[in-house]
């Protein structure tokens, strides 16, 4: 009878021994499995946040002053001021109830999630190509890194026709291509990565290709410059005169980097933004990629320029300037008393490059003076690293300097472009106003102005018509 008990106990510890080690082998494979999910999906938000910094969300999301992503901020269109949304996972004012489908749609189509159509000044055109992973990475990163913030931006109001937004259903029938980005065969994987950031997630082609007259990209001048209302963002296919071919891979990973190559260019408007919150970022060999992409762009030279623009002028020789009519134009008198101090008088800046040389710059050498004039008129503030890069707005009466005149601006300029830069190129006091309004409306602006009076008169013309009709009926 003893022994069967202790049989029994025997057996009984044995389960219990047994049991207690499956559950805990079963708690250990599920701490197992949740320390592995956890490290899935901080490696899916870490992939994700540089996929957002890639995108450069945060340039046009964020209002100067606002908190990340939390929208506002105004872009400057041809057809009015678009302001940004908020892209924070807030209920209230966010995406915060998008589903995956909701923000892909968003995304890759321009629909938002109550199905009105956005604007493209979401560069969703070139977001279309982004792959299925990285739209699957950008939304759990937004939904789950992301700070969730209540504030509510102001409300795009542009004017009639343009208000239509169901009119984009037309746009994007003409311009929107629903095909993901697939590797070229025929390229290398260098060539392949750089084409997909640079037409995808960075969207190149969304400033540097020029617009038709539907406002959208012209196909058959890709990358070959275009308007960016008040800038102008210059060729940057491979032709060695009118685009990048002239620079050495080195020169091209500086500028990304930094926006600083003396002798060459330094970043202002939107590329400085683009620098300030994007570029910088990129790994080396992301830069490096987006370089041999470039290189390999179809070149383009259709404003006929003979020279690079960063080949004009050279110094000026302050002591032919003493006595000479030149010394008494308004151009020299402006230029010393607002530029020589940090550009010296002999144009050639600082020799730490704190100050750009003007000769052998990219923005006084263009064919199109707007990227001059604008930095101007609204100064520039670039950051890289820890490295700040900062022109004071001379078009501004908020700046610390005298406000310049159109006038002013327009004779500086002019002093500017035939010292230092391209001589054939004269600025006059229309073009510094239309760049101080955010510059010249595009025939489509244009023509929608008349919108409403050619509505009112079709409506006239209509009740006219309708009346005249009706007393005929009588008559008869």
């Amino acid at each position: 009878m003893r022994l069967k008990f202790f049989h029994t106990a025997a057996i009984v510890l044995a389960s219990l021994a047994i049991a207690t080690s499956s559950f805990a082998a079963s708690e250990g494979a599920n701490d197992a499995q949740s320390a592995t999910a956890e490290s899935a999906d901080a490696a899916l938000i870490t992939k994700g946040r540089y996929l957002a910094t890639a995108a450069d969300c945060a340039a046009c999301h964020t209002a100067q002053g606002g908190k990340p992503f939390s929208g506002g901020y105004p872009i400057s269109s041809p057809l009015g001021t678009i302001y940004s949304t908020n892209i924070t996972p807030s209920i209230q004012n966010g995406i915060g109830e998008y589903s995956e489908a909701d923000f892909s749609n968003a995304l890759r189509k321009g629909i938002r999630r109550d199905g009105k159509h956005l604007y493209p000044a979401m560069p969703y055109t070139s977001y279309a190509q982004l792959t299925d992973d990285d739209v699957h990475a950008l939304y759990v990163y937004f939904h789950n890194s992301v700070e969730a913030v209540n504030s509510k931006p102001p409300v795009t109001a542009l004017p009639f026709p343009f208000n239509l937004r169901l009119a984009m259903v037309f746009w994007n029938t003409l311009y929107l291509s629903d095909t993901p980005y697939r590797p070229d065969p025929t390229e290398s994987k260098l060539v392949n990565r750089g084409a997909y950031l640079a037409n995808a997630l960075e969207h190149c082609a969304a400033c540097h290709t020029p617009r038709d007259v539907m406002m959208g990209p012209e196909s058959s001048l890709p990358l070959a410059g275009g308007s960016l209302g008040s800038w102008y963002a210059p060729n940057i296919t491979s032709d060695k005169v009118a685009g990048i071919g002239g620079w050495s891979d080195a020169e091209l990973v500086q500028y990304l980097k930094t926006g600083s190559v003396p002798g060459k260019a330094q970043a202002a408007g939107p590329m400085a933004e683009a620098i300030t919150h994007s570029l910088q970022y990129l790994s080396d060999d992301d830069l490096s990629a987006i370089v041999a992409y470039l290189r390999q762009t179809k070149p383009i030279n259709d404003s006929g320029e003979p020279i690079p623009r960063f080949d004009h002028g050279a110094p000026l020789d302050e002591s032919s300037m003493r006595g000479s009519k030149v010394a008494a134009q308004r151009g020299w008198q402006v230029f010393s008393g607002s530029c020589a101090a940090c550009h010296q008088a002999n144009g050639g800046g600082l020799d730490n490059h704190d100050y750009p040389s003007l000769y052998h710059n990219s923005a006084t050498g263009a064919s199109n003076p707007d990227n001059l004039i604008a930095t101007i008129l609204f100064g520039l503030q670039r950051q890289s690293g820890n490295t700040t890069t900062f022109m004071p707005a001379f078009g501004s009466s908020a700046s610390f300097t005298d406000q310049l005149s159109d006038k002013d601006v327009a004779d500086v300029s002019n002093f500017v472009l035939h010292q230092f830069g391209n001589a054939n190129v004269t600025v006059t006091e229309e073009q510094v106003a239309d760049v101080r309004k955010g510059g010249k409306p595009a025939l489509l602006a244009r023509v929608g102005h008349y919108a409403v009076p050619a509505v009112l008169v079709l409506l006239v013309l209509i009740v006219a018509l309708g009346i005249f009709w009706l007393r005929k009926k009588k008559t008869h």
